[in-house]
């Protein structure tokens, strides 16, 4: 088939049911063997995502221009459009359909969990919602079908969600033309290497001191000021090559930090993709700990860990108290970090399929994880005694917790609705993130990344060229009816125990509604059994 090949909507539709992985870039239909599924260094839920859909915004968000040169190498012809517009189709994997291997070693669907659609039309559940929730073992489909795929119906319009990605394009030439893809080497990473070091330099003098408390408090100040450039490096942002960059993030990442920048930007990935979304979103799954929206009382589905979240009788009792625990659980979130990065290590380690340059940055990094738990681990060993190599353990590992809250700051207080396919890449970001306001000369404290709309609008964008491309966004947010927005540091620290608070006083509503239910049944059970008696 050549490249002058038109593709109806029909076309796709079929092709799609019939396992091949489609999706549509400038016009052009993108069909992605399974090899590369499997070898993406994006992940292969970066593809899934995106089958059926136009991908050109995210696609050119993502990528650099000789990789985008590569990527038409995979089309198969046109799609056909209709008034220059391509009417989205639901990814399956967005309905609880996936392939997988059978006995027979052959590809076929598999029905990994079903589809709640929204049967209202709010702001909580609006019509074009569809959760994932546990399968229905007793609903005996094998494969998805038309209806799988068609959308559900949504308030927005094609047409205006296509002007706002026409205007995304011209505002990303606007960022490209400033130059703000070129990475300050100098004025930018040349401040923070010193800081890095300086941190590092205190917590090693206070050790060789015996000041343990205050060496841990430094060496904690150092990983939460690192762990910045090592998410730059992992979105391909600072020398712009997939392998220089991934060393230099396994050397942060791995070597210093004992955490795992593949199994981070597998992640990160998925978040920036369907951000703030229940079923999809990994960075706002959180039970039995956290739950910013009641739709998590349904026992979601999560497409990303492949589990079902249960809302049981442990996750609403830590989930009424949550506002409360906020601050605490955050204390502790870099072991959750632990947690997930080895476990996406130990799955790499049984995978045959892993991405390109992936089993030397495998191996890298399994090399960087003995190398931090082998000098970390003589550090607490050297505190002299068991309490006082807690104390350190505890206090460096707290002091990286503002990060951790900063990183919901952008994203808890936002919408956590499913608007559908037909919502555009730029009006998706714009409505599930917000700017946590920062005076420029303390940005470092932040490391940039309190301008969040613009890092997820241009998520390889150089840190450090932020805050100019941000003047750049706010303008076409006014030109295109978006809102920016944005809040302070600690105004928005109370919105986001407000939001906890506020599903914390549902969840006991819950309860108080069913213990009055229950205390109803047995009244009656009572009533009708005195009658019988009498």
């Amino acid at each position: 088939m050549g490249q002058t090949t038109l593709w109806s909507r029909q076309d796709v539709v079929a092709r799609i049911l019939a396992g091949e992985l489609l999706l549509i870039y400038q016009g052009l239909l993108l069909r992605i063997p399974q090899s590369w599924l499997d070898a993406h260094p994006g992940g292969s839920l970066a593809l899934l995502h995106f089958v059926g859909r136009d991908a050109t915004d995210e696609i050119e968000a993502y990528h650099s221009n000789d990789t985008l040169r590569m990527v038409k190498r995979f089309s198969i012809g046109r799609v056909d459009l209709v008034d220059d517009l391509w009417e989205p189709l639901v990814p399956p994997i967005m309905s609880g359909w996936v392939r997988r291997l059978n006995s027979d070693g052959k590809s076929e669907w598999y029905r990994e969990a079903a589809a709640a659609r929204s049967a209202e039309n709010t702001q909580l559940s609006p019509s074009s919602q569809i959760l994932l929730v546990d399968k229905d073992l007793t609903v005996q489909s094998h494969a998805p079908t038309l209806a799988t795929l068609s959308p559900p119906p949504t308030d927005l319009s094609l047409k205006v969600q296509a002007r706002h990605s026409k205007a995304y394009r011209e505002l990303h030439k606007r960022i490209v033309d400033a130059d703000l893809y070129k990475t300050p080497y100098i004025t930018g990473y040349g401040p923070e290497v010193l800081r890095y070091t300086l941190l590092a330099g205190i917590s090693a003098y206070a050790y060789s001191h015996n000041w343990l408390m205050t060496s841990a408090v430094f060496l904690g100040l150092t990983w939460h000021q690192l762990v910045f450039s090592a998410h730059d490096l992992g979105h391909m942002g600072v020398t712009h090559n997939w392998a220089v960059d991934r060393i230099l993030a396994i050397l942060i990442a791995d070597f210093i930090g004992g955490l795992s920048i593949g199994w981070w930007v597998q992640n990160h990935n998925v978040h920036h993709l369907v951000t703030n979304h229940p079923s999809h979103d990994p960075d706002i799954e959180h039970l039995p700990f956290f739950a910013i929206s009641p739709v998590f009382f349904s026992s979601l589905w999560s497409s990303y860990y492949k589990r079902i979240m249960h809302f049981d009788r442990f996750a609403k009792i830590v989930v009424a108290i949550q506002h409360k625990l906020f601050y605490i659980v955050m204390m502790f979130a870099r072991f959750n970090l632990y947690a997930n990065s080895y476990g996406y290590l130990y799955k790499k380690a049984w995978d045959t399929k892993r991405a390109r340059g992936g089993r030397w940055a495998f191996w890298l990094e399994i090399v960087g994880l003995l190398f931090f738990w082998s000098w970390f681990g003589a550090v607490l060993y050297g505190c002299g005694s068991w309490q006082k190599a807690l104390a350190y353990l505890l206090i460096s590992h707290a002091v990286t917790s503002p990060l951790h809250v900063q990183i919901v700051l952008s994203h808890f207080t936002m919408s956590t609705a499913d608007l559908g396919p037909t919502e555009s890449f730029p009006h998706r970001q714009m409505r599930t993130t917000t700017d946590v306001i920062c005076p420029e000369s303390i940005g470092f404290m932040h490391g940039g990344l309190h301008l969040q709309v613009t890092h997820h609008l241009f998520p390889r964008l150089p840190r450090h060229n932020l805050r100019q491309a941000s003047e750049l966004v706010k303008e076409f947010a006014k030109e295109q009816g978006l809102v920016y927005a944005e809040f302070g540091f600690v105004d928005g620290n109370k919105e986001v125990l407000g939001v906890l608070r506020g599903v914390a006083e549902q969840v006991k509503l819950i309860g108080t509604v069913a213990k009055a239910e229950a205390q109803e049944a047995v009244e009656r059970k009572i009533a009708a059994a005195e009658k019988k008696a009498n």
